[in-house]
């Protein structure tokens, strides 16, 4: 039997490698709109690039079809023609945030800029097993998305933190103490389902040093850590501009350090750790009027008292100011940061706390790294949030283009 002429016709070399370079070419282009904050021209692009004009005009012209740039039209001239002007579509799609706590969880939808649309907190369900409160959570999130009027199929991309050890490449909260059941839920297959978009899970300490890092107090600086004190213990660290993970995903995990030598061969864990010695339960322990309540309220009143020279007050929050002190230059000696940011519930509150870190830090450390208060508050993790998923958001739309270019569509 002869074989159809499409069988018999082989793709010529030329085309496929033309389609490609096409292809390559338009996500060269999208990443340049991506990282302009305002509109620009094609003749910055040309510039930029290195191509053609009448390249440039047909890429152009065509991610302008496909809703990825927005014309602007015929800008100022400066003599001559006048430019044609463009800026990337940021509200070509959307992505969310999720910051899921161990009694509230924060809620956010943005566009492919970050600007944030819609804010939401709810309580975290309590004694829900994980699948049934990350529907819940879903639930939430999906009611956020309607009152930002986001369209169906237009949520590209979720980043989502968890208060604990977290494998990012297969987006499985290996360990979350202060969840319970938290061992081994894969969180971002079970959103994923929920939400009908990539999510990409993190740690949330880590999600607060990239937040601090993006629109908070660390702008600027490429080493630096944010150190949260409060229901846990941990820090979160950026080298170089990138967040430090670790091998086993255990950087910055300072809620484990060893505090005294007496502790090494005793039950360590239940006891003798920072997180054990200075932790938020540990102080409530120690001070006596805290029954129920929201922890803002009894530590403030904690910090008050400490300052009005109440004797059990004071002495609970210096041995905890010493203890936080020493892990920070510790952590400062070994990472030597510009900068470290303090965050959570033992900082909103306890400014003489701050203090006694920083003094102990000067000590400590020759040539001490700045020591400041968290800007973004409890909000920095759910930033955090957003970032990754604008992050991945925007490779959906370059992975978009290449397969497209693949298929010979581009």
């Amino acid at each position: 039997m002869p074989k159809s002429r499409s069988a018999r016709i082989k793709p010529r070399p030329g085309a496929a490698v033309g389609t490609l370079l096409r292809g390559l070419n338009l996500e060269s282009v999208l990443a340049i709109a991506m990282d302009r904050d305002g509109p620009f021209t094609r003749t910055e692009v040309i510039e930029a690039t290195g191509l053609s004009a009448p390249t440039v005009g047909s890429l152009v012209s065509h991610l302008i079809r496909s809703g990825l740039l927005k014309d602007l039209g015929a800008g100022p001239s400066s003599g001559g023609r006048r430019p044609s002007c463009m800026e990337f579509n940021a509200r070509h799609g959307f992505v969310a945030g999720i910051d899921l706590g161990p009694t509230k969880t924060r809620l956010a939808v943005a566009d492919l800029q970050g600007e944030r649309l819609a804010y939401r907190v709810v309580p975290t369900p309590p004694g829900l097993e994980p699948g049934e409160l990350l529907s819940r959570v879903a639930i939430e999130l999906q009611v956020l998305l309607r009152e930002a009027n986001v369209p169906q199929g237009r949520l590209l991309a979720v980043g989502a933190g968890a208060p604990g050890a977290v494998d990012r490449d297969r987006g499985v909260v290996s360990l979350a103490p202060n969840l319970k059941g938290w061992s081994e839920v894969p969180m971002g297959a079970r959103l994923r389902r929920a939400l009908g978009a990539p999510v990409v899970v993190e740690n949330d300490v880590n999600l607060a040093v990239l937040g601090e890092h993006w629109r908070g107090a660390a702008r600027g600086h490429g080493t630096c850590a944010f150190i949260t004190l409060g229901t846990g213990i941990g820090a979160g660290i950026v080298v170089d501009h990138a967040l430090h993970r670790g091998h086993h995903f255990l950087a910055g995990e300072i809620a484990l350090m060893c505090m005294g030598p007496q502790f090494v061969e005793g039950d360590f864990g239940s006891r003798g750790c920072l997180e054990t010695l200075a932790g938020l339960k540990t102080l409530a322990a120690r001070w006596p009027h805290v029954a129920q309540r929201d922890p803002d309220q009894w530590v403030a009143e904690l910090f008050e008292a400490a300052k009005q020279g109440d004797p059990q007050a004071r002495k609970a929050v210096d041995e905890a100011a010493t203890l936080i002190g020493i892990a920070a230059a510790n952590l400062i000696l070994v990472l030597d940061p510009s900068l470290v940011v303090l965050g959570g519930a033992l900082v909103n509150q306890g400014e003489p706390l701050v203090r006694e870190v920083r003094r102990i830090v000067a000590r400590v450390v020759p040539g001490p790294s700045e020591v400041v208060v968290s800007t973004l508050g409890k909000e920095a993790p759910l930033w955090g949030c957003l970032l990754v998923a604008m992050n991945q958001a925007r490779e959906e739309l370059r992975e978009g283009l290449r397969v497209a270019a693949r298929g010979g569509v581009a």
